[in-house]
């Protein structure tokens, strides 16, 4: 089967698209471990009476729980706003994939 210039550049670009499509979901996998974990501290943090603790590096320390319930909850508040961002840029790649996965195939067929 010949495959004319077009279409090889097409295949190509597919490839390139799917490997970015790839990408993305793992960055929204990350950023969706992420968000889960802080909508997790923010709730035992809510539901605490005692104090609370901060993980540093290797120590943990004494903090105030007001201020960790706005550090976790501007965090909450970032990550949301970046999965948003992700989600967009997922739902782009998979349009430009299928359009470009449909004139790939017609033209083979």
């Amino acid at each position: 089967m010949d495959i004319d210039q077009e279409t090889t550049q097409k295949i190509q670009n597919l490839q390139l698209l799917e490997q970015n499509f790839q990408n993305i979901l793992m960055q929204k996998q990350s950023f969706q471990l992420e968000l889960n974990e802080v909508e997790t501290a923010l709730s035992e943090v809510e539901k605490t009476k005692e104090e609370v603790f901060r993980v540093v590096g290797q120590i943990m320390l004494k903090s105030d729980k007001s201020s960790l319930k706005k550090e976790l909850g501007d965090k909450k508040e970032f990550l949301s706003v970046r999965m948003k961002a992700i989600e967009r840029q997922e739902a782009s790649l998979r349009t430009e994939v299928e359009r470009l996965r449909g004139e790939i195939v017609s033209k083979i067929q």
